[in-house]
């Protein structure tokens, strides 16, 4: 009889704990949030290189959102991509957007850099100052090319 309820003990414990798991994955991954309490913004870049779809936006390093679809505007070839930002954070509209990089060996992340401006942007807006990634192998390329002219 003893033995029977430390096998039940045990086995509440085991499904507390993956249930536990499962709402922490969940919450982390924003699966059931769904598109309430969330606005979109726009942005144009040059090159999206390093980023897709659900990568960060962050701002002063703390997220604010995820990066919703990328696609190519066949107008201005360049790289339209639409973030989905928490409605709790307001954003300036004189604010920039840039792709930048979280080390020589880390992930890319959209960073947005807040402006002074007391209007904010609303849902569909377009942030028009974009800075684009930096390729650091065309950067190496660069300077090893100009080390083998000299």
């Amino acid at each position: 009889m003893a033995n029977s309820a430390t096998e039940t003990l045990i086995g509440a414990v085991v499904l507390v704990t993956a249930v536990g798991f499962v709402a922490y994955a969940s919450q982390t991954a924003g699966i059931g949030r769904g598109t309430s309490g969330n606005y979109e913004l726009l942005a144009n870049f040059n090159s999206a290189e390093g980023i897709s779809v659900g990568t960060d936006v962050r701002m002063a390093g703390v997220k604010v959102g995820t990066v919703k679809s990328l696609g190519l505007n066949t107008e201005t070839y360049q790289a339209e991509t639409v973030f989905n930002i928490d409605e709790t954070y307001k954003i300036p509209d004189d604010s920039d957007v840039k792709i930048a990089s979280e080390g020589l060996l880390g992930g890319s992340f959209v960073e947005i850099a807040p402006g002074a401006s007391e209007f904010m942007f609303a849902d569909g807006d377009e942030i028009l100052y974009t800075q684009s990634s930096v390729s650091l192998l065309a950067l190496m390329m660069k300077f090893v090319g100009e080390s083998a002219s000299e």
